[in-house]
């Protein structure tokens, strides 16, 4: 059997010498379609091949509207106390350490002001990667007071949603957010101050029970998630299979809850433009 035998090695690389393929290089997205994160990112986060818009967060909405990504960030410092001293399986400010370690934030929102097609902007974005984007005291201390900058500077407002709902370890402080947030927005519109409800995936709880459901326009990406309950929470209570595409933008759009759908690249475009009809100022492109 000498014909069988290999003359020369084959493979030569030592161990040491072997590389993996490096992590983060490429995202796969839910159907399944393979895209370079850089490709990905200069898509504005949106698989090219089946249109799946990624979640992302205040960092990367923030680059999208402001104009060279300059802005300045309102109330950066403001973080989360422990008044009810909660406990479940680790205590309230031990898992608030480990979200601002872990996530670099100070809590579930950001609030800036800058440019926007050259025109001044208001945006409070939420992080869902901070304790699922949970409201509680500092979320809700936080829209009021870029609600107030709004009001002062007569800057239209926009807040992106993307929670689980209310913070359960704060309590009764949590959803008396609901109506602080509602109230400053019911403020912003008898000042007849546009504002902008941009609904992300997911969008959830007491978030859609209060300011993300109180918009001038209420919008949304393609795709994401909206409602009060989650879809397993309403099938286990209703006992009923739910018709296909439920609680989908696209759902929630058919029965009247939104007024468009936009996709992430036309955001900025969209939202401007938006502003321009309402304030009645000529159109920006």
């Amino acid at each position: 059997m000498a014909w069988f035998k290999r003359k020369t090695k084959g493979i030569t690389t030592s161990t040491e010498e072997k590389k993996d393929t490096p992590r983060g290089l490429w995202y796969k997205s839910p159907t399944g379609k393979i895209v370079d994160t850089e490709e990905l990112e200069k898509n504005f986060y949106v698989s090219p091949e089946d249109g799946y818009h990624v979640r992302i967060g205040s960092k990367e909405y923030f680059e999208i509207l402001f104009d060279d990504n300059k802005f300045k960030e309102l109330d950066k410092d403001l973080t989360s106390k422990d008044p009810l001293k909660f406990v479940d399986t680790k205590k309230y400010t031990d898992r608030i350490k480990a979200a601002e370690s872990k996530t670099k934030l100070k809590d579930a929102i950001r609030t800036a002001v800058g440019k926007s097609m050259g025109k001044d902007l208001v945006v409070a974005c939420m992080d869902f990667s901070f304790i699922g984007g949970s409201m509680g005291s500092v979320v809700g201390e936080k829209i009021a007071r870029a609600a107030n900058y709004s009001l002062k500077h007569n800057i239209p407002f926009m807040i992106i949603s993307k929670s689980g709902g209310a913070r359960m370890m704060e309590a009764a402080l949590s959803l008396m957010q609901l109506a602080k947030t509602s109230s400053k927005l019911a403020q912003l519109a008898e000042a007849k101050i546009p504002y902008i409800s941009l609904c992300t995936d997911p969008t959830t709880g007491g978030t859609t029970a209060s300011f993300a459901m109180l918009g001038d326009i209420n919008i949304s990406e393609p795709g994401a998630l909206i409602g009060f309950a989650g879809p397993r929470v309403v099938r286990d209570t209703t006992g009923q299979e739910l018709p296909e595409g439920f609680q989908t933008a696209e759902f929630v759009l058919e029965h009247g809850f939104l007024d468009f759908i936009t996709a992430r690249k036309e955001l900025k475009q969209k939202v401007n433009q938006y502003i321009d009809l309402v304030t009645n100022n000529p159109l920006r492109s």
